[in-house]
Order: C-alpha cells, then sequence, then structure tokens
C-alpha cells in the first residue's frame, strides 16, 4: 500500500555552515511542519511496488542539490539532483525579506510587520511554485511540502 509521505528529513551537517538563531528557528520550524503533513511521491517506479514512507537527506554540494531518498528501513533508493541555479535569485530574495521580517519583528508596529510578512510569503511562495516545476516528472509534492523543502534547501544554502 502506498505511503507517498516523508517521515525523516536530515540535513547533510557538511552543506551547513554558521546560522543565526533566526535561521535555526526556521530550520526546526519547517521540519516540524514538514513531518507533521507532507506529500511527497517519488516517480521513479520500483520493483517491488515500494511508494513509502520515505527518509531523506538534503544536502548542497558544488551548486547543485542532492535529494538523497531512503525507504523506511533506511535502505537508499535513488538520489535525485538538482541544479540550484535556478533557484539562487529566490534564495536571495528570500534571505532579504526574511532579515527585513526579523528587523520588523523587533522593532516596528503590528502593520509594518504584516505588510513585511505578506511580502515574505509571497517570496516563499514563488519559490515552492518553482520547486514543483523543476520537481515536475521526478517527485510529486503539495504546495506545502514545496514551501517548507525550499525553507531547507535556503538553510543548505547558507555556507560560512
Amino acid at each position: 500500500m502506498a505511503d507517498p509521505r516523508i517521515i525523516d528529513i536530515t540535513l547533510d551537517e557538511h552543506s551547513i555552515g554558521w546560522r543565526s538563531a533566526d535561521v535555526e528557528q526556521e530550520r526546526r520550524i519547517a521540519i516540524f511542519d514538514l513531518l507533521e503533513g507532507n506529500h511527497f511521491a517519488p516517480q521513479r517506479v520500483h520493483a517491488d511496488g515500494y511508494a513509502g514512507p520515505y527518509r531523506i537527506k538534503l544536502e548542497s554540494a558544488e551548486g547543485r542539490l542532492g535529494i538523497h531518498i531512503h525507504r523506511e528501513d533506511d535502505n537508499h533508493l535513488e538520489t535525485l539532483v538538482l541544479a540550484l541555479g535556478r533557484f539562487r535569485r529566490s534564495i536571495k530574495d528570500y534571505f532579504a525579506i526574511c532579515d527585513s521580517y526579523y528587523q520588523a519583528i523587533r522593532a516596528s508596529t503590528p502593520q509594518q510587520i504584516e505588510t513585511v510578512d505578506m511580502a515574505r510569503r509571497a517570496v516563499h511562495n514563488d519559490a515552492a511554485e518553482l520547486l514543483r516545476e523543476r520537481l515536475a516528472g521526478k517527485i510529486d509534492v503539495d504546495f506545502d511540502t514545496a514551501r517548507r523543502l525550499f525553507t531547507l534547501i535556503c538553510v543548505l544554502h547558507l555556507r560560512g
């Protein structure tokens, strides 16, 4: 029986550099929310019909994202590699608007915070759609899963 979801996700610690408390909090929230509810369905058909659940490891190296997909028992199924070039602008914009958001939280009015948060969500949503496009035909993910995966891609993009 198919169970197309992620039950565990890790980030390659060698891919990650220093991260601020705000970025670390974003990572924790993204992982928690992702594990609470997601749709993740690799499109490759396996000989034994395995269709989830999955353990995922994300890593970033040389401008590429590695998505290592494992069975529930941790046996490796496949690794997908995506070039991150098309995400550079989205990542840069997301970090810039997040910095503005964190500054607003500390020193702005609720209305100003809401305005910055709306802009942050718009950038995040656009990046999630781009990720869904890039995964099309390889992995079927829903919108919320794509948003959380994009957050984790951003964390991986940070280097010391």
